[in-house]
């Protein structure tokens, strides 16, 4: 049975959720789900954008053919070709094989190349308009955001923007269209931004780019390929976006991440968290080896100073921390404070290591020297570990200050 939702006049939500995936992409939790969107828009000539994972087929051709009514669907803009909005493309365009395609020129050619593709087809460039009645489609090139043949449709009669994966968010829509129905910020910021680190986090170049196009633009509601529509306080969200984007810190925040095979390692972690609470500094604390990568990367990008722990495995660094530091590396993560704790019983080298590879990072400054736990704890390394949190405390609390 369809379920299509208004998103306003006669534009209609016609995707659908899905909340028995385990992994997106095969890599990411997705503990609540996630949401394929797909908009159609009822003019003098209909506009289907985007089509959706295999997951919702059924339901999303039963919403296109309610919202049709009879009428054929004479336009699919498709803004990204990622299988989980273009599988169900072939069945759409089986349906209604007078639809015209259009979209960019990589787009065309992935289309072919995934599903064969040779039909009627639109190819438009930056700045293309096409009118379909009282509205007029304009068309902006949006590469590497996070596929290079991505592109997103602005209506300017309405001030809607189309904006393909960008402004996304795991988690399935729990009946509620819109951010501002389901207090986005108390319960999908952190959705939206793992979603952001992991999925499209490696480009902040591009996405740069393309918020500087936003910027220009009238926007009354801004409608994502992922998670819900926005129509208020789309100005907070895309001020989030600017920091994740240009690699700066969401808040002056630190996140310990310890790797600890006995103990005497995580001991080290939460006497450091410990001080780092009892001086007034936000902190969060994570056994890598437990917690999944995506929320690890995630909290790095949102905070502003990182401690890294671990011990030395193998004359290296533990696997689940070496996994950190290559995502990290990976999604080009950059411009923050850092403190190195490593411990080992007879050739601890795991600090050396670490920061061997945090060096590469760009923007990245080390705060405070290396605290060295030989074995186990003593009290004067433990005073050692203080200190070094405490240097990071100071110099959180300095910048922290500086931003009042």
């Amino acid at each position: 049975m369809q379920n299509v939702m208004p998103v306003y006049g006669d534009c209609y939500y016609v995707g659908g959720n899905d909340r028995r995936i385990a992994l997106f992409e095969s890599a990411y939790p997705v503990p609540r789900g996630v949401s394929y969107n797909s908009y159609l828009v009822t003019d003098e000539r209909t506009v289907l954008f985007d089509t959706v994972d295999r997951a919702v087929t059924e339901l999303f051709l039963e919403n296109v053919a309610h919202v049709l009514a009879g009428r054929p669907l004479d336009y699919l803009v498709v803004h990204h070709v990622e299988p989980d909005h273009s599988a169900s493309f072939a069945r759409l365009v089986e349906t209604y094989p007078s639809v015209t395609v259009v979209t960019s020129r990589k787009a065309a050619d992935m289309l072919k190349n995934f599903y064969g593709f040779e039909g009627n087809l639109l190819v438009v460039k930056e700045g293309d308009t096409l009118s379909v009645g009282k509205r007029t489609l304009r068309f902006l090139l949006a590469p590497m955001v996070h596929w290079p043949e991505v592109m997103f449709t602005y209506i300017p009669e309405d001030g809607a923007l189309f904006s393909a994966d960008a402004f996304g968010t795991f988690g399935a829509l729990g009946g509620s269209l819109f951010a501002d129905e389901c207090d986005f910020f108390r319960d999908g910021q952190d959705d939206a931004r793992r979603y952001y680190c992991n999925i499209v986090g490696k480009y902040g170049v591009q996405v740069q780019n393309v918020l500087k196009k936003a910027a220009g633009l009238d926007l009354r509601f801004v409608c994502p390929l992922h998670g819900p529509v926005w129509r208020k306080d789309f100005s907070r969200f895309l001020a989030l976006y600017d920091a994740w984007s240009a690699y700066r810190p969401e808040e002056e925040r630190a996140a310990v991440f310890y790797a600890s095979v006995y103990g005497h390692t995580q001991n080290a972690a939460e006497i450091a968290a410990a001080e780092l609470a009892r001086r007034g500094v936000p902190v969060c604390t994570y056994d890598v080896a437990v917690t999944h990568s995506s929320e690890l990367l995630a909290e790095a990008f949102r905070c502003s100073h990182l401690v890294f722990a671990s011990c030395t495995y193998n004359n290296g660094i533990f696997p689940a921390m070496e996994h950190l530091l290559s995502e990290l590396e990976a999604h080009a993560f950059r411009n923050r404070k850092y403190a190195l704790i490593q411990c080992g019983s007879w050739a601890p080298r795991a600090g050396e290591l670490m920061e061997e590879r945090l060096r590469q990072m760009a923007g990245m400054e080390k705060v405070g020297e290396t605290v060295t736990v030989l074995s186990a704890l003593t009290a004067q390394t433990a005073d050692g570990v203080r200190a070094l949190a405490d240097g990071v405390a100071d110099d959180l609390l300095k910048n922290q200050k500086g931003r009042i």
